[in-house]
């Protein structure tokens, strides 16, 4: 059977940084973020009688540690549906990957998505995130979309992402601000916990994320992104102080967090974030997104302007 898939990217708002173990890519803590629309990655599955899997993403056929990330999805998938064929896989993008954007998080909701589709798994939401978690923890939330919270765990059960009620789903416009600069997340989440800022991130994360459920429920677009901007801080404080020393930021991202600033001095809701790259993103409101655009463009930094995107889907525009 073939399946297609399209899921979101994410943007984190609370980050996890490290994993516990990284086989099952179980993170060391609970971790929030939001999907955002309509960047979307579009995935189609197919068990074939073939002699191996089959796996391209943008037009690549990808091999090596990409390829062992795609099978640790796909051999869950085989697993639970007692499916012993190999897949043809084809993935694309419609917006740039590797450059801070969660690109990894829309492929593997997308893959996990349309795999246990085309295996004739019938599984929930959180079911299908605790098998996307497999390929990246971040996509575990793009399972299910919009405002999602990926508990931490030791296992499937517990270690799953549900989605977050919120009044801010409509009010919340995001400027994606285009660094183009290679990332290394894997390497970063890898050396973690040799960070001396690791531990005192922990110590406070867990208040972090009660904050961030408290400010959603609430739907205070101030709290919230506030915090968000103080975690992008934080996960950059520890990523640096790690033993290879990872600086993501660009001259470009600098400048982009001083302009918006500057906008928030004048009044705007405007509140700057980053993941593990020079990228940026700007959580403003459905009335300042054309002002704060404006000022990104004046940079000279490409821009896009995305809404909140909703869980990964089943659609019928197939890839093959």
């Amino acid at each position: 059977m073939k399946a297609t898939a399209v899921a979101h990217p994410i943007e984190g708002l609370v980050k996890y940084h490290g994993m516990s173990d990284h086989d099952l890519r179980l993170p060391y803590h609970d971790s929030i973020s939001v999907c955002t629309a309509p960047s979307r990655t579009r995935t189609t599955v197919q068990f074939e009688e073939r002699e191996t899997d089959r796996y391209v993403v943008d037009g690549e056929v990808v091999t090596g540690q990409g390829a062992e990330r795609i099978r640790s999805v796909v051999d869950r998938v085989r697993e639970l549906a007692d499916e012993d064929r190999r897949i043809r896989m084809e993935s694309e993008s419609n917006f740039p990957t590797n450059i801070g954007f969660g690109s990894s998080a829309s492929g593997f909701a997308a893959l996990a998505r349309a795999a246990c589709e085309a295996a004739g798994l019938d599984l929930d939401r959180p079911s299908v995130s605790a098998i996307a978690r497999r390929g990246s923890a971040s996509a575990a939330r793009a399972v299910t979309g919009a405002f999602s919270d990926l508990s931490a765990g030791l296992n499937d059960e517990d270690c799953r992402s549900h989605r977050l009620a919120t009044d801010l789903e409509d009010e919340l416009r995001i400027v994606g601000c285009e660094v183009p600069a290679f990332k290394h997340t894997q390497a970063a989440h890898d050396e973690a916990e040799a960070s001396h800022m690791f531990e005192a991130r922990m110590a406070h994360i867990h208040e972090q994320l009660q904050t961030m459920r408290d400010a959603l429920r609430e739907a205070d677009f101030g709290r919230a992104f506030e915090l968000a901007e103080h975690d992008s801080l934080s996960l950059a404080a520890t990523t640096m102080t790690g033993p290879a020393g990872w600086v993501y930021w660009q001259p470009e991202t600098l400048e982009i967090f001083e302009t918006v600033r500057d906008l928030r001095e004048e009044g705007v809701d405007a509140y700057y974030s980053t993941d593990t790259g020079a990228s940026v993103y700007v959580n403003t409101t459905e009335e300042d997104v054309d002002r704060v655009q404006a000022a990104i463009d004046d940079l000279g930094v490409p821009t896009r302007v995305w809404e909140v995107g909703g869980p990964a889907r089943i659609v019928d525009d197939a890839l093959f």
